[in-house]
């Protein structure tokens, strides 16, 4: 069968099991008491069901019965994605400590160490090929899959963000994996994502009817973990280092900056804060509609910069490098990581804006 109507079949497979698996996960959410209640720190008024990452969960699985990709490591991966959204669905219920919530974490990346999925050899921008060796691809690939894992779970805060920055990533890797050197097995697992996300966010866009919760947030960040590893960490003769760190920008460095603020601020790197990247450009006025539009635009200028870079030329290569830094001095201002708070290039284009204002009246 062509793959371009695989595809087709897949993500709107996907996409319909998972709009419909919505209603009645809402209805074992309110039977089950698994409901997000309003709070100092949140952002929503009424009280709504969460746990709406298994209807991800469901309409992926679907994707997947049809489209069967042929990956070396899929039975382990799916071990992993089953532990994953047990460890969601126990938080979203029981509310569990950290620490258990990171058990499940560690238990589902140990089944991919273990059956051989590691990062071990990595091409590194204006360095080459770097074979880390063991520990150090063990520890790396920890890192990778609980880090990600978390990121992902971090900026899940307005309603339809991590399902719709997921979304756009999942198809930069997968516009990639398709055009660059063709990579069928990873482009079917990104597009049953795609298309099990997009059937959520009919529900899940602003204003949510209902959350995904730790069951879903912890999901899509294993399999944006899983994805980048095989997909983009796998392929080293032509995607480098910083490939799936361009790619997966905002929730990876928002979480970066929410720790590093949290370090020069003396406070838990595990206590919660409204200074994420969603909270900081609601409090510049922005409604919540436009704040998650503003951010799926940032996440889609990341994923064509990634695009471009595995692309382009050394010295093209520079100047999207250039473009990537400035982007994300940008971004840790708004978060509040450097000078201590303040904002001199942001402030420069303030001052430029309220100067152009002042000589037009």
């Amino acid at each position: 069968m062509n793959i371009y109507l695989d595809i087709t079949i897949a993500i709107l497979l996907s996409m319909a099991v998972s709009y419909l698996l919505v209603f009645p996960v809402m209805s074992l959410a309110v039977k089950w008491k698994m409901m997000d209640y309003p709070e100092l720190r949140k952002i929503h008024k009424e009280i709504t069901p969460r746990m709406g990452g298994l209807a991800i969960f469901g309409g992926a699985v679907a994707g997947m019965l049809y489209i069967r990709p042929d990956l070396p490591y899929i039975i382990p991966i799916c071990i992993g994605a089953f532990l994953i959204v047990l460890t969601g669905l126990l938080d979203d219920r029981y509310q569990i400590r950290p620490i258990f919530k990171l058990s499940g974490q560690v238990a589902a990346a140990a089944v991919l160490i273990l059956s051989g999925l590691k990062i071990d050899v990595m091409s590194i921008p204006f360095i080459g090929m770097v074979s880390l060796g063991e520990p150090f691809s063990i520890i790396f690939t920890f890192l990778w899959i609980i880090g990600i894992t978390n990121a992902i779970n971090l900026i899940d805060g307005l309603d339809g963000l991590a399902a719709g920055v997921s979304t756009i990533s999942l198809i930069s890797i997968a516009v990639m994996a398709l055009a660059i050197e063709p990579q069928i097995a990873i482009v079917y697992l990104c597009v049953v994502l795609i298309g099990s996300n997009i059937g959520f966010l009919f529900h899940n866009f602003y204003p949510a009817r209902i959350y995904m919760g730790d069951t879903g947030s912890l999901f899509l960040g294993y399999s944006m973990a899983v994805i980048s590893m095989v997909g983009l960490f796998k392929n080293v003769t032509l995607f480098s280092f910083v490939i799936p760190i361009i790619v997966l920008a905002i929730p990876v460095f928002d979480t970066l900056f929410s720790i590093l603020r949290r370090l020069i601020n003396k406070q838990k790197i595990m206590m919660p804060d409204n200074k994420h990247i969603h909270y900081q450009i609601l409090a510049a006025g922005f409604s919540h509609r436009t704040t998650v539009l503003i951010i799926y635009a940032f996440s889609a200028v990341f994923g064509l910069l990634a695009l471009l870079f595995s692309l382009t030329s050394f010295g093209i290569s520079l100047i999207i490098t250039f473009v990537i830094l400035l982007l994300l001095h940008l971004f840790a201002e708004m978060t509040g990581v450097v000078y201590r708070g303040k904002r001199p290039l942001i402030g420069l284009f303030t001052r430029e804006e309220k100067k152009k204002q002042k000589e037009k009246s």
